[in-house]
């Protein structure tokens, strides 16, 4: 097999997994009234989702060599089978497609392939765009997203806990895939972000909003996990000045700061671990729903009481376009116990305005629906 290519169409096909799970989910899996959440698809350490509903499929990153699809060709959601289409990259967490295009952004490099159908996806060998991202594997998992100009930005974590930064260290980047006007060397949007493994553009705005961790070791309770938003190229949003939100560094208390600091629009609690985050643009959920984001918080190590685990809903005012505060959505991933059951990692809506929800602990993805049924 060829480094880094898709496999053979034969071994596509026998890379066919297990869709779904047949027992439900445990009750303490909770959504509020009208909502139900159920098993979708099993996928092993599922972490960023990619549906494309113009080939049936969605596409599952994960912080390993493999990208799965799940296979849904009738749109019905209930799929039919899980294929594995790679598994020989360098970390595959990052994941986005368009126009035919699947795009990877690896640990050390961003590169696409030709997927205007899975059978071609097969066949394919890599257009690699760029391959000078810094090989870290601390915060190496990628996040990536095409915005609505067209670039496509890429996550590029700080290679520590606290430290100094070099480069495209701690940042978020952007380039033009081919064919698109723009950089075709990446540039950096934006400066001083720990690690951010999850964003979206605000519909209407366009402006970008992303998650971000903050520093562990710093106490139970210090610093926030971080929603951001960044309307304009070149802000820069604290690190490692500040550890989360307004909460200064023991290492860099000292030392002035380097350029304005824009504050997260939206705090979530110490160490939640936000990650992937959605806004709501369908018309299943109530009208209320949309313009709003969901947000995975994957869940604490680093707390004596555990907290995250859970969907979270970031409430936007209507009129300004400006996120006020944040209300748990689903819950439950963390068993009434104290075990953690679950931990979901990413959002991503359906065509039909179905919500996904991957999780890399139980290597699952959920699907949740609204059917105003109390």
């Amino acid at each position: 097999m060829k480094p880094a290519a898709a496999f053979s169409l034969l071994a596509f096909i026998l890379a066919a997994l297990p869709a779904r799970a047949a027992d439900p989910l445990p009750p303490f899996i909770q959504v509020p009234p009208g909502y139900a959440i159920e098993h979708f698809a099993t996928v092993p350490k599922a972490r960023s989702l990619v549906p494309v509903p113009e080939l049936g499929v969605i596409f599952v990153g994960q912080r390993g060599p493999q990208v799965h699809a799940i296979v849904d060709a009738d749109h019905d959601g209930r799929p039919e089978k899980v294929l594995r289409v790679f598994d020989d990259l360098n970390v595959a967490n990052g994941i986005d497609w368009r126009d035919g295009w699947l795009y990877i952004a690896e640990q050390h490099r961003i590169s696409r392939w030709r997927a205007r159908t899975l059978e071609e996806l097969a066949a394919a060998a890599p257009e690699v765009l760029f391959d000078k991202l810094p090989d870290d594997p601390w915060h190496g998992w990628r996040y990536a997203r095409i915005g609505p100009d067209g670039l496509l930005y890429v996550a590029v974590g700080a290679p520590c806990n606290i430290c100094g930064l070099n480069g495209m260290e701690g940042t978020i980047i952007r380039l033009a895939p081919p064919g698109r006007p723009g950089p075709r060397r990446p540039e950096i949007f934006a400066r001083g972000v720990r690690n951010s493994v999850g964003f979206d553009f605000q519909p209407g705005t366009g402006h970008l909003y992303f998650t971000d961790n903050g520093a562990d070791n710093m106490g139970d309770d210090v610093p926030p996990d971080e929603f951001n938003h960044a309307p304009e190229p070149g802000l820069w949003f604290g690190f490692p000045w500040f550890g989360g939100g307004e909460a200064r560094t023991d290492d860099f208390r000292g030392q002035p700061l380097p350029a304005p600091h824009i504050p997260p629009a939206v705090a979530f609690g110490a160490h939640v671990a936000a990650l992937g985050m959605s806004f709501y643009r369908g018309a299943m959920f109530p009208g209320d729903a949309r313009g709003d984001a969901f947000v995975a918080h994957h869940g604490s190590w680093n707390r004596s009481d555990p907290d995250g685990y859970r969907v979270a809903r970031v409430r936007f005012d209507r009129k300004s376009g400006k996120a006020l505060s944040w209300e748990p959505f689903a819950t439950g991933f963390l068993r009434p116990d104290g075990a953690r059951w679950g931990r979901p990692v990413d959002v991503k809506e359906l065509a039909d305005g179905s919500l996904l929800v991957s999780d890399d602990h139980r290597g699952a993805v959920y699907r949740i629906t609204y059917t105003g049924k109390k």
